[in-house]
């Protein structure tokens, strides 16, 4: 190689915490090489996909010890240089290997060898050629036979053109698509490849609803702010019209030709909030969720970063998307547990969400019911610029909580005579009820009635879900499954039954307490199918089921105008956890199941059973409100100066042997930290999982310098630890369970 040799810093996807240097072949000379290219290079054995890091004229290593990259891959798929300086500070600040980190800012295909497909996007719209006379004629005929058929061709025509994702995630089927092309009623084409550019009739304006003074005011200071960085908190009431708040800020974003980046908490908001989206703007919009397959992602992503995408409505690795134009960035739901990521890379979507729109000096809203106390604090302190929606538009009103002690009770099917009364009451006045039951499957268990044996998973030491419609019994920890057993499996009784109460079994009984109503029930069971959580979510708000049953899916941003009855069975759980944040995580969850009574004109009630009715926490938000329960939390927080007042990180190890998580784990901390305390090694809540046992290390600190500190010199004992090869690891910043 001459003095002028090319030598490239690559990100490689490989669990470890480094970049590897690499050359620049003569045969690639004449390319000009920078920071976000794709390259296919050699490791050890393999080839895999690189990205650059750095273009550098000299190297630390020397050179007969380079290897040379084996290709350049193509342009319109690489990083920008600024994405690839937002991802180096993501990867420093989680201490999670550089390489995967900007892996997960890449689709699948392109993380592979194989070409990608880049051919336009495939999309459906109207027949303009079909004469009125022959278009009424069919559509006669389809209101009679195939009325779903006729439905999806009202929705393209609302619509103007559908891709493929958008017509799923709307209920409907390609068998209903390929119906309508038989019958001329429809026509394929492609996507247009042009960026966006806003006009004048961009806007439905007929859709525009008038705001408030509270709604008008919050508007009026984050459009003042277009020009730049700054953090916004929306802290409504359930119900008091935060999304509107959106729409009319975005509008001035898309006003300016600029991208809107939004963050949902879970795929089960997505199709709502595309709706609502495509009610009030004619622009291109996209979505990005697990929902699409690999080549959809990929289509998300290249009209993304070619600025034909408007607005990108994301789960929350829409974090990294490749905006070219952006001018806001709205995280619905911030508090949302869902939004941070739990696997590999553990980073929180929120906190990168704020980062990045620093990085593109843009604002960023975020938007709650019930805030994170993290995000509150920041608000409080000045940090964040803080906006309070206190009333509902129009008449409706914000639900009273009820408790319900259930030691005065008579119970059945897990409802006491109050509720079941409150039941009869709210359907006979033709209205919906929702029941809030945090627990899927028939029965959390199966018991024998001789000897108290229980169908345990092995190698979780948990009991069994009950599923009898699948007729299986799943652990809901590590996903095994097993068929029900006959007889008792330890005296061979064939007196079993099951144990507990979950949604499925729920559901069978309401119909068999209400049997002239109907009951639906709404889970991740029953909406495992694609655009099955939309055509149930529709049949609701059509009134075709008077009675929901359903988990927490049900509990975020769902508008349901005739649910007037909340019913909440078990809350009693999270008042005696030893994770600091269950209290927090139960009264966010309260209010915002509460939130979906009442929301049209129409007087909204809410009851929670509890074996606890006289609990402080249960009381205060009965009392108060959320707004008090968070500001006494988080002086009971700043007391023990546990976040938001310090900050933390968990160190978790797991192995088939019991000791060797803990050896390994007191072998890396066997040291002073002056400035972070160490807690642990401990089991974890859930000892066993999987067949493996686990352990973890909590660390904290009064300030972020002194715990990455600890975690950098925790990280170097690793390295040098005889046991980091017998048992899996992972460090976590800013930890949301300690009960994992």
């Amino acid at each position: 190689m001459t003095s002028n040799s090319v030598y490239l810093q690559v990100a490689i996807p490989v669990p470890m915490r480094q970049s590897f240097t690499y050359l620049v072949p003569e045969a690639l000379a004449e390319l000009s090489f920078t920071k976000g290219d794709r390259v296919l290079v050699p490791f050890g054995n393999r080839k895999l996909i690189g990205v650059v890091l750095a273009v550098t004229t000299d190297s630390q290593v020397a050179t007969t010890k380079l290897k040379a990259i084996l290709e350049r891959l193509a342009d319109e798929s690489k990083l920008s240089p600024e994405q690839i300086d937002f991802l180096s500070v993501c990867a420093r600040y989680y201490h999670h290997p550089i390489g995967d980190v900007v892996s997960q800012a890449l689709p699948v295909l392109l993380r592979q060898i194989k070409p990608v497909d880049l051919t336009p996007e495939q999309c459906w719209k109207i027949n303009a050629e079909l004469s009125n006379e022959d278009l009424n004629k069919i559509i006669k005929k389809l209101a009679k036979s195939a009325a779903k058929q006729q439905a999806l061709y009202q929705y393209i025509s609302d619509h103007g053109e559908l891709t493929w994702p958008e017509i799923r995630m709307a209920g409907f089927l390609k068998s209903q698509i390929t119906a309508l092309i038989k019958k001329q009623l429809i026509i394929a084409g492609t996507v247009k490849s042009e960026a966006f550019v806003f006009t004048d009739d961009c806007i439905n304006c007929a859709d525009k609803l008038s705001l408030s003074v509270e709604q008008a005011v919050v508007v009026s200071s984050v459009n003042q702010q277009l020009d730049g960085f700054s953090c916004h908190l929306i802290d409504g009431i359930t119900g008091s019209g935060k999304t509107e708040v959106y729409l009319q800020i975005i509008e001035e974003v898309l006003k300016r030709s600029q991208q809107v980046l939004i963050l949902v908490p879970e795929i089960g908001l997505t199709p709502q909030t595309l709706q609502r989206f495509e009610k009030r703007f004619r622009v291109p919009v996209v979505l990005h969720h697990s929902g699409l397959n690999d080549s959809e992602r990929l289509q998300t992503w290249h009209r993304t970063k070619k600025g034909e995408a408007a607005i990108v409505i994301a789960t929350r690795s829409g974090v990294f998307a490749p905006l070219v134009n952006p001018g806001i960035i709205v995280v619905d739901e911030e508090h949302d547990g869902s939004l941070k990521q739990q696997e590999g890379f553990r980073y929180h979507a929120r906190d990168l969400a704020i980062l990045r729109a620093r990085q593109l000096d843009i604002p960023i809203v975020l938007g709650s019911a019930t805030p994170a106390l993290e995000t509150l604090q920041n608000a409080l302190s000045g940090r964040y610029q803080y906006h309070q929606l206190t009333k509902r538009p129009g008449n409706s009103n914000i639900a009273k909580i009820e408790l319900i002690d259930m030691a005065q009770q008579q119970v059945e099917f897990g409802l006491s005579g109050s509720l079941k009364k409150a039941i009869e009451v709210t359907l006979a006045r033709g209205e919906q009820v929702l029941i809030f039951l945090n627990r899927r499957g028939f029965a959390p268990a199966i018991s024998c009635q001789e000897c108290h044996w229980i169908a345990e998973c092995q190698r979780c030491n948990k009991p069994y879900t009950l599923h009898q419609k699948q007729g299986l019994l799943v652990c809901h920890h590590c996903g095994s499954q097993k068929r029900i057993p006959a007889q008792c499996g330890k005296c061979g009784s064939i007196r079993i039954k099951p144990l507990g109460q979950g949604t499925e079994q729920l559901e069978q009984r309401i119909g068999d307490l209400f049997p002239e109503y109907s009951a639906i029930r709404i889970d991740r069971d029953s909406t495992s199918r694609k655009g099955e959580l939309a055509k149930l979510l529709q049949q609701v708000t059509d009134k075709e089921h008077q009675i929901l049953v359903g988990t927490q899916m049900l509990a975020k941003g769902h508008h349901f105008p005739d649910v007037t009855l909340v019913a909440v069975l078990d809350v009693d759980g999270a008042l005696f956890s030893y994770d600091f944040r269950a209290p927090e995580h139960m009264a966010q969850l309260l209010v915002q199941v509460s939130g979906r009574a009442g929301r049209a004109s129409k007087p909204g009630k809410v009851m929670v059973q509890t074996h606890y009715p006289e609990h402080p926490l249960l009381q205060d938000l009965v009392q108060n409100g959320y707004q008090h329960f968070a500001r006494y939390a988080l002086i009971e927080r700043e007391q023990a100066r546990i976040p938001p007042f310090g900050f933390q990180a968990l160190f978790r190890a797991e192995a088939a042997y019991p000791s060797l998580p803990e050896s390994f784990l007191r072998q890396i901390s066997n040291q002073n930290f002056t400035d972070c305390l160490i807690s642990g090694p401990v089991a974890a809540a859930q000892e066993k999982k999987a067949g493996k046992y686990r352990y973890h290390l909590l660390l904290q600190a009064n300030d972020r310098k002194h715990l990455h500190a600890a975690v950098q010199q925790l990280l170097k004992n690793i390295e040098q630890s005889e046991l980091q090869n017998k048992v899996r690891w992972t460090v976590d910043i800013d930890p949301q369970e300690l009960s994992w």
